[in-house]
């Protein structure tokens, strides 16, 4: 009798013909396009809020805006105007949530020009030609 092993062993022994397939992109679904787009400007979004709060937390607690502001003090001459009152964590967070709502319209909307374009110009071009093969 024999193993499964055995059986594997002997399938892999076998040369296999590699096959190539030559297929030509020539239409790229809107829907899928605009969906597509806007999960990754969405992902991007997160990554764009939580990298900010990071980098806050991190100058803070080295203190850097401590530094700043007494540099500025010295420069301006204004005791009343603090980095880390003007510029604190709700704020800060609050700002880099609206810039990533902005990149997740603005992210869709190129995604969906983008889709557009190339289903326009594969009239002109013919389309992107891939090879595939069955490694």
């Amino acid at each position: 009798m024999s193993s499964v092993a055995e059986k594997l062993q002997r399938k892999s022994q076998r040369q296999v013909a590699v096959k190539q397939v030559r297929l030509k992109l020539v239409y790229v679904d809107f829907w899928s396009a605009v969906k597509l787009s806007f999960l990754v400007a969405a992902s991007l979004g997160v990554v764009l809020v939580v990298a900010t709060i990071f980098v806050w937390i991190v100058l803070n607690s080295t203190g850097i805006f401590g530094n700043l502001d007494k540099i500025l003090k010295d420069i301006l001459g204004d005791p009343q105007f603090t980095i880390s009152r003007s510029f604190s964590l709700p704020q800060v967070a609050l700002f880099a949530f609206v810039i990533a709502i902005l990149n997740v319209v603005v992210g869709t909307a190129l995604g969906a020009v983008a889709s557009m374009l190339y289903n326009f110009s594969v009239r002109i071009t013919g389309g992107l030609l891939v090879g595939f093969t069955n490694n």
